[in-house]
């Protein structure tokens, strides 16, 4: 019932929704109490509303945005309150007092006190946001000047109005006593306390305290990239929840041949960026990143399809490559988007075998096999349990965009799936890991998801309680302790490391101040292993486990199980890597026949059916080697999936970079050529006189590329984009 409320009321936990329903009774005993009245039953109640407020608001409460749609946003709940004090008052025969004139007069200038701190807060802000935010890239050719103290803007409309507390209190204090000195007091203070804060922000209004202007900004930017001269770019845009989709490609950018850049577009994905070495830009207007000198870039890299890839697939003088950000046979996997790329690369033959299959439009020839790089941190298994009981990780994929289904075994098989495995006669530990998509479209998958987690939870008690588990807790507590003292001291010093600048800082002082330090990313990834390898030990191998969030991440789930439940998608073929068994559940009830006909990742699995009877078969592989008859197929699809082990995946991934580069040379040395046949002829003044003319032939294609889109043709461009079409019109140039 609880749950049900909680999904109701759209908040996150208990406490979140005792605060909403203190709240939302909260006002109802305000205007009652005004009504009686009756000053401390208002004062209770208003104390309520207030703490309630605060608690949402620190939560970050989805409730708090759902009342601002319905006229119930926070300067209304606060003028309803101050109004039912003012009700109050006139209901205890002080309407002709002096007390009640002060009242009136504070909250008519308190409130006429916010549209001026709205504007310069709203000011400040504005003027504080760049055009672009950094990570790595040296902006010391421009200023930046520190942040204003968060405490100034963080939630400062909340703020401000809770400036009325004293004067709230002064005056219920006023008509209780008679001493309406106290009453001017607070009200005095409010005033006092709003000009003040006022007065503290008009500093940073000044120019001196504001971000550089635009066009020095990319100016800065276009300078810092003819000095760097990136090669390869990770051009990466999403969602907030597609974070990971990025953070994935990480590692491999860092260790990529060349010079790399990491190219954004939301500002809200650059704080959820992991730790990287690698220069970052994100550049949020599609005209700044179009006009960026992307001129030495050779290869861009993109693991996402997404409608703001067209922004840098406008650029000639780069080839294009889908890189995904996975391997399996879900749809995605062969999107007839992906044609628009030069080339697709994929993790093994699989991946060129299904877009054969498909026939979307993407040629053979085009599709380029490069292994997995980001799978060598995961081990292969030893044919044995790593501790005395084994482990099964569960880690269902989310439940899409549509209602197919097989999109997801949470929904029609998910419980089923935990409940067998909690009542597997000899015990199991399970570790529930899902998607970090799961539930933002389906309420129904984000309520599975909700009830497996309760599952866990009652069946991780049930299992302290018993006694052969209460002797393992006992043995086990002073290493437990001891790991999660060194998580705690790990975790400080992480966050010391990440504190490269001053707290309250805004992304402007983060794109000044973000510049890689070699010596803090190495401390920073030995912290990560030894913080991973304190984690599983600070709970005992027997305990129930959901993992949610960055850390830790899934191939640390993958090494510390056993076996994987779980659905199509990328995460099985990365499990394949591991060569430990795993299942799959057929949640659209194809038979286990097509389903593995119509799935290259699930030949050597163990195939589930929604009421998930089948998942002793997993478990008697995992116990026993000689009941594991799939191991063979295993080894031959992982081979088939993600490519040969020699040479490694980075091996194959550099070799491809390296060849992509040579053919974009190539064709740009082409066009130079071509174009500079025609600048003799029809040579362009304008760019002879500005340095770009017929001595610099690619400088005027790429002018041409990065020049307003809307503006009239001429008829030298006319002529170079005829050429160009005529060069690069082959059969696999339809993109």
């Amino acid at each position: 019932m609880i749950s049900t409320a909680i999904r109701l009321a759209r908040v996150g936990s208990r406490s979140e929704l005792a605060a909403a329903l203190l709240m939302g009774l909260g006002y109802p005993c305000v205007m009652l109490a005004a009504l009686i009245p009756h000053i401390w039953f208002f004062a209770a109640a208003a104390a309520v509303t207030y703490v309630a407020d605060w608690y949402l608001h620190q939560r970050g409460s989805y409730l708090v945005n759902r009342l601002g749609k319905v006229r119930a946003g926070l300067s209304i709940r606060f003028l309803l309150r101050q109004l039912m004090l003012i009700l109050l008052l006139a209901r205890l025969d002080l309407a002709e007092q002096p007390l009640f004139y002060s009242a009136v007069a504070c909250f008519l200038l308190f409130y006429g006190l916010q549209a001026p701190h709205g504007a310069l807060t709203t000011l400040i802000r504005l003027r504080r946001t760049m055009p672009v935010v950094t990570r790595n890239v040296d902006l010391h050719a421009v200023r930046i000047p520190d942040a204003p103290p968060g405490a100034l803007l963080r939630r400062s409309a909340e703020k401000m109005l809770h400036l009325d507390i004293p004067a709230v209190a002064g005056i219920l204090i006023a008509a209780e006593t008679g001493d309406d000195v106290i009453g001017y007091a607070g009200v005095g203070l409010t005033l006092l306390l709003a000009v003040l804060y006022l007065l503290a922000l008009v500093p940073y209004v000044r120019r001196g305290r504001l971000a550089p202007p635009v066009p020095a900004v990319l100016k800065a930017v276009d300078n810092w990239l003819r000095d760097y001269q990136p090669t390869v770019v990770l051009y990466f845009s999403g969602s907030n929840e597609s974070a990971y989709q990025g953070n994935m490609w990480l590692e491999t950018m860092a260790r990529v041949e060349g010079r790399p850049l990491i190219i954004m577009r939301e500002r809200g994905l650059v704080p959820q960026l992991s730790e990287t070495s690698v220069p970052v830009i994100c550049v949020p207007a599609g005209t700044h990143l179009m006009n960026l000198d992307l001129s030495t870039v050779r290869v861009c890299l993109y693991p996402a399809n997404v409608g703001k890839n067209i922004h840098i697939l406008r650029v000639p003088t780069m080839k294009h490559v889908f890189i995904g950000h996975g391997d399996s046979d879900k749809l995605a996997s062969v999107n007839p988007y992906s044609k628009v790329y030069d080339e697709v690369w994929t993790a093994g033959r699989a991946g060129r075998d299904r877009y054969a299959l498909a026939d979307v439009g993407v040629l053979d020839q085009d599709i380029v096999e490069v292994g997995r790089p980001q799978l060598e941190p995961i081990r292969t298994w030893t044919g044995a349990a790593k501790n005395p009981i084994p482990t099964v990780l569960y880690a269902p994929t989310w439940e899409g965009w549509d209602d197919n289904p097989g999109n997801t075994s949470l929904l029609l098989a998910g419980e089923n799936i935990v409940r067998r495995l909690l009542k597997a006669a000899d015990p199991v530990r399970i570790i529930y890991k899902p998607h970090p998509f799961t539930g933002i479209r389906s309420a129904k998958a984000k309520a599975v998801n909700a009830r497996i987690r309760a599952m866990l939870e009652k069946a991780a008690a049930e299992r302290a309680a018993e006694p052969r588990w209460v002797k393992e807790a006992s043995s086990a507590a002073a290493g437990q302790s001891a790991a999660k003292a060194e998580l705690a001291r790990i975790e400080a010093r992480l966050a010391q490391l990440a504190a490269t600048g001053r707290a309250g800082g805004d992304e402007a002082e983060e794109s000044r101040i973000s510049l890689a330090d070699p010596a803090r990313e190495a401390e920073s990834a030995r912290l990560r292993a030894e913080w991973n390898d304190a984690y599983w030990r600070s709970f005992g191998w027997w305990e129930h486990r959901t993992v949610t969030g960055a850390q830790p991440k899934l191939y640390d789930c993958f090494n510390e199980s056993d076996a994987m439940v779980s659905d199509i998608s990328s995460v099985v073929s990365d499990f394949i890597a591991s060569g430990k068994p795993y299942a799959v559940t057929d949640s659209a009830g194809l038979g286990a026949e097509e389903f593995k006909r119509q799935n290259t990742a699930v030949r050597a699995a163990v195939i589930l059916s929604n009421t998930a009877e089948e998942i002793d078969a997993l478990l008697a592989a995992v116990a026993d080697p000689r009941a594991d008859t799939l191991a063979d197929a295993r080894r031959e699809l992982k081979t088939y999936l993600l490519g040969p082990d020699e040479p490694t995946s980075m091996e194959q991934f550099n070799a491809a970079v390296r060849a992509l580069t040579a053919k974009a040379e190539a064709r740009n040395r082409g066009v130079a050529q071509r174009l500079g046949d025609l600048a003799v002829a029809v040579p362009d003044e304008e760019a002879v006189t500005s340095g770009v003319g017929a001595g610099d032939p690619l400088a005027v294609a790429e002018a041409d590329a990065t020049a307003d889109p809307d503006a009239p043709a001429t008829p030298e461009a006319e002529a170079a984009a005829e050429a160009e079409t005529t060069l690069t019109d082959g059969p696999s140039s339809v993109r």
